[in-house]
């Protein structure tokens, strides 16, 4: 079993949080002050049209774009699952107010997708306040499955459906009971709000992505977490101590000077996640791309060039990137239609072992996947839900000079970068003072923050940086020109034909 951990880092203007599996990077999740995540959120709507050709209507809930309901996201009561839908006109009128949860976020030009239907996770549990369903996770073992079932249904609140999480495996029936509880807790207040509120109002808010990653993904079978922020250690602390008292010792404050993702190169993975082509151990590689309509990942045995038959080789190459393409799509979190071009085997049974290979690696992907079998072109065709933005789409913006066919990092990412490199740069000295040249991109971010006094940036530990503007520097690489004493540098910085021309 692989060694796992979590990583929070948490700084002025971002959140994240990275999974690891024997210290290789697997899953990275990003959330920026600015523009927090709202899946999960639910508001008090009020439908604005309804869209009989589509089934389908737009809810205002007080975002910049309207909201988009599907007639089978509408909660209505049913005596069987095969009895069809009434038509959306039928069960909604423009002006109703209507209380929807988010299940995907905004993206490109589309609003965000919601439903009626809403859901409240706690740390084992979900509860549905509309539903009668009892599940439990697939992710656990049958006897597991079966054992929290039999639970579920003693502790199951009248008239309504619980899910078990896969972090319920092995909790006692008091844990299960307790956080019922809470989530009655949650939901009398939900429903104490809508009655005292107008539309259209947030109702419910999810909580921030420190708390969230927690809540939903750290278990006992991680080795620890590491965040290096003291009130975010703090707020996870006081969750476990309520929730999974056992799970605190895992839990530690990072106080390095070296910024944690610099640490555990964690940074520089992410860097690589944006590249196209990704290198295989062996010499081949796999390269992606995206198009509006899908994302398309095509196998190559590059410099790789086997031992014994070109059969035996191609199917070396397609082995290992059957599972790195796994590790892409968690890491990049890609979304929607997926085709897969492995390189063409003759031999249908290591054909049939790539597919059971390819299937095996995705039992560790928490997103939900389907897999078309493999075609004799050696094609794989797959789904995968797209609830946000991928890392791609996140940390970059269409090129204006390319008009969408190419990516650049965004203006916000760039500054950003300079405002980490600077401060990884300056822990890694002695001296308490520098001077750096970066590009106009970082200047404009940091202005904007106002995290400049001048053309100063404080960095913490008693240090400083002079920054010295220059166009021919690779935008978010800040270079390094002197380093000294504060007196020095403000000496240096001040008379530039003396300290960098």
């Amino acid at each position: 079993m692989k060694s796992r951990e979590l990583m929070i880092s948490v700084d002025d203007f971002e959140t994240r949080a990275a999974v690891l599996e024997d210290r290789e990077l697997v899953e990275i999740y990003l959330e920026r002050r600015e523009t927090p995540s709202i899946v999960g959120n639910v508001y008090l709507g009020r439908v604005k049209d309804i869209l009989p050709g589509m089934q389908a209507a737009f809810v205002d809930i007080g975002i910049e774009r309207n909201a988009f309901l599907y007639v089978e996201e509408i909660v209505y009561p049913r005596e069987n699952e095969d009895e069809p839908m009434p038509p959306i006109q039928h069960l909604l009128k423009p002006g109703q107010d209507i209380l929807v949860q988010i299940v995907k976020e905004p993206m490109d030009s589309k609003g965000a997708r919601v439903t009626t239907q809403i859901t409240l996770p706690g740390r084992y549990l979900v509860l549905l306040p509309y539903s009668n369903f009892l599940g439990v996770s697939r992710r656990l073992p049958e006897d597991e499955r079966h054992r929290l079932k039999e639970i579920c249904e003693q502790i199951r609140p009248r008239n309504k459906g619980l899910i078990a999480r896969t972090a319920a495996e092995g909790a006692e029936v008091e844990e299960l009971r307790e956080d019922v509880k809470r989530l009655l807790l949650y939901w009398r207040k939900i429903e104490r709000k809508v009655k005292s509120s107008a539309p259209v109002k947030l109702i419910y808010q999810e909580p921030q992505l420190a708390l969230r990653i927690v809540r939903d993904l750290f278990s006992h079978d991680f080795k620890r977490l590491l965040i290096d922020n003291k009130e975010d250690h703090g707020q996870i602390i006081d969750f476990l101590e309520s929730t999974d008292p056992e799970l605190k010792r895992k839990v530690d404050l990072y106080t390095d000077g070296l910024p944690l993702f610099d640490k555990y190169n964690i940074n520089q993975d992410i860097e690589n996640a944006m590249k196209r082509k990704v290198w295989l151990r062996s010499g081949g590689y796999i390269s992606i791309d995206h198009t509006e309509a899908l994302t398309a990942i095509d196998v190559n045995t590059g410099k790789y060039i086997g031992k014994t038959n070109l059969e035996t080789t191609i199917f070396k190459t397609n082995l290992e990137a059957a599972e790195e393409i796994v590790r892409q799509l968690r890491l990049r979190d890609i979304g929607g239609i997926i085709v897969i071009d492995f390189i063409d085997m003759q031999d249908l049974e290591h054909r049939e072992e790539l597919f059971n290979t390819l299937n095996t690696a995705l039992v560790t992907d928490r997103t939900k996947t389907r897999v078309i079998e493999i075609s004799k072109l050696g094609l794989v065709e797959m789904t995968r839900k797209n609830v946000s933005q991928g890392l791609l789409d996140f940390q970059a913006e269409s090129c204006p000079r390319c008009h969408g066919l190419g990516v650049v990092l965004s203006e916000t990412t760039l500054g950003i970068q300079v405002y980490r490199q600077t401060k990884k740069l300056a822990a890694t000295h002695s001296a308490e003072s520098f001077i750096f040249k970066v590009n106009s991109h970082g200047k404009r971010f940091l202005e904007r923050e106002g995290k400049l006094a001048g053309d100063v940036l404080e960095l913490g530990w008693g240090k400083r940086a002079y920054l010295v503007f220059d166009e021919t520097v690779a935008p978010g690489k800040p270079e390094m020109v002197e380093e000294g004493s504060g007196e020095q540098m403000e000496k240096l910085f001040k008379n530039p034909t003396q300290s960098h021309s």
